[in-house]
């Protein structure tokens, strides 16, 4: 049974599932909110707890490595997977038994949407939960027109760090965390930077060689990059790596020159701001432009 992305699931699904597992802790959440709990038998260790649910949905490991076996165990009639959260191991175990996979991959605010229909139609709920999506895409729309004419600001938003730190890992404008903060009158100071392999090449100390299926979305950067970048804002998210007050220290001392060091606006934000798709847009519409006022 091959994976399927949004635009072909609907087609072969046959019938409603009602054994489902979510290996993503946005789209668990998204189930949550459009009351689909009770169709949810299996999510990972980092999912939202159900505090209401009769029965709470088994716990399957971390998104990267779940418990295949235990997936098997429970038969579920479909599972959904993420191309960047989960492996492709992991993925191509559930395929190799038979498992209908919807891999899921936003890269955008608006594929986000498209997914939150995807799921009503999957469940044949369209009718009910289509107030609740339109009301989300009306905000966004807001959201876009409000921050589209203010003078926009720079951000740096790393989400991984080296040793020292002598990089910092960060995105570019081929992902759904640049265009959420985008939608929210951000300017991402590396929106062109490409990853370039090895990592030796993308910190400037040797040529590049070429690659093919590798994916150039999340650059390392240097403090001298990030230094002439010239942010007038620093997001530090929660997650994926969890940023703290050393980090602060060190970046305040590294980057004692640009603006966003200048005018004090290193930010702590919640990473699944950034990072979480689904009905997550919603608190991140709400939240996320305050940094840019």
């Amino acid at each position: 049974m091959p994976r399927y992305h949004s635009d072909t699931l609907i087609i072969n699904l046959m019938e409603i599932p009602h054994q489902v597992i979510s290996l993503v802790p946005s789209m668990t959440e998204t189930l949550i909110e459009f009351g689909l709990s009770e169709r949810l038998v299996g999510v990972t260790d980092y999912c939202p707890s159900m505090l209401d649910a009769v029965v709470e949905p088994a716990r399957l490991g971390g998104t990267k490595s779940p418990d295949i076996d235990r997936i098997l165990d429970l038969q579920p009639d479909l599972v959904i997977a993420n191309q960047e959260e989960n492996s492709r191991e992991a993925v191509e175990a559930l395929e190799a038994a038979g498992i209908v996979v919807w891999l899921t991959f936003p890269k955008t605010v608006d594929d986000a949407i498209e997914d939150l229909w995807v799921t009503a139609r999957i469940f044949h709920q369209e009718r009910r939960l289509a107030p609740k999506i339109e009301t989300l895409q009306r905000s966004l729309e807001w959201t876009r027109l409000a921050h589209g004419e203010q003078p926009h600001q720079r951000y740096f938003c790393p989400i991984w760090v080296g040793e020292n730190p002598d990089w910092w890992m960060t995105f570019n404008q081929k992902t759904y965390a640049h265009d959420i903060l985008a939608c929210c009158g951000g300017v991402n100071t590396f929106a062109q930077r490409e990853r370039r392999y090895p990592l030796e090449a993308d910190l400037g100390l040797r040529p590049a060689i070429e690659v093919n299926e590798e994916d150039t979305r999340y650059p390392h950067v240097t403090p001298d990059e990030v230094a002439a970048a010239k942010p007038d804002i620093i997001f530090l998210p929660s997650e994926p790596y969890a940023f703290n007050k050393d980090d602060v220290q060190k970046i305040s001392e590294m980057l004692v020159d640009t603006p966003a060091v200048i005018a004090n606006k290193i930010h702590f934000i919640d990473g699944r701001l950034i990072a979480w798709h689904g009905i997550h847009i919603a608190e991140a519409i709400t939240t996320l432009p305050r940094y840019f006022q």
